[in-house]
């Protein structure tokens, strides 16, 4: 394989390990033992563990990115691309896209009180996941598909809370109805500020058609 194809692959297999045993397990020497590589050889692409783990959350914002946001994004604006943004990220789990469950949320628990680069790239891929989130509701909102007084970013707040709160109970409780149970919860918090057409507006429609 050429240059960029093999680092593409090893970070493939970088994000999978870290996935299941989380960033700290990730190791130059566990990599190579996996990829049946000389720590030498990885060396050439990582000069430390940290840049290693640095790679690793941006291959899996890449991954997440691709198999999840871009799809959702496709579907028209407003309500629709929001709930799109919804089953896509609850699907995201189902797919197993990441071999441990959701990659950030396990590396959000596993650096939240640890600072440096790793925690500030954790972090800022969760900073832009629920700015997206909050965007797909604003545009809901003022495409008049939410009522005009909704806080954008509790509704982007709570939504990811869901998220977290399925794969928690997933991934540790091994609870078989996470996702029904999620699917409910957001779609009773997203009917509870949605604008519904009035009787009158409809009639109105019909009789002008």
């Amino acid at each position: 394989m050429k240059g960029a194809e093999t680092k593409q692959h090893i970070l493939e297999r970088a994000v999978n390990i870290a996935s299941l045993e989380g960033l700290e397990g990730l190791t130059i020497g566990r990599l190579a033992g996996e990829l049946e590589m000389s720590k030498s050889g990885l060396f050439a692409h990582f000069g430390s563990k940290e840049e290693l783990q640095l790679a690793a959350v941006e291959a899996a914002r890449m991954r997440f990115v691709e198999e999840v946001l871009k799809p959702a994004l496709a579907a028209p604006r407003g309500y629709p691309r929001l709930m799109a943004i919804c089953h896509a990220w609850l699907n995201y789990l189902v797919r197993a896209v990441f071999p441990g469950g959701c990659f950030f949320a396990a590396a959000s628990f596993e650096f939240d009180g640890r600072p440096g680069p790793v925690h500030d790239a954790v972090a800022k891929a969760m900073s832009d996941w629920v700015l997206t989130l909050e965007k797909a509701v604003r545009l809901a909102k003022e495409e008049g598909h939410l009522d005009p007084h909704t806080d954008c970013a509790q509704i982007a707040f709570e939504l990811n809370a869901l998220f977290f709160g399925a794969n928690f109970a997933i991934q540790l409780g091994r609870d078989g109805s996470a996702i029904r149970r999620a699917e409910r919860a957001i779609a009773h918090r997203l009917e509870s500020i949605r604008v519904k057409p009035s009787r009158t507006r409809a009639r109105a429609r019909r009789k002008s058609a």
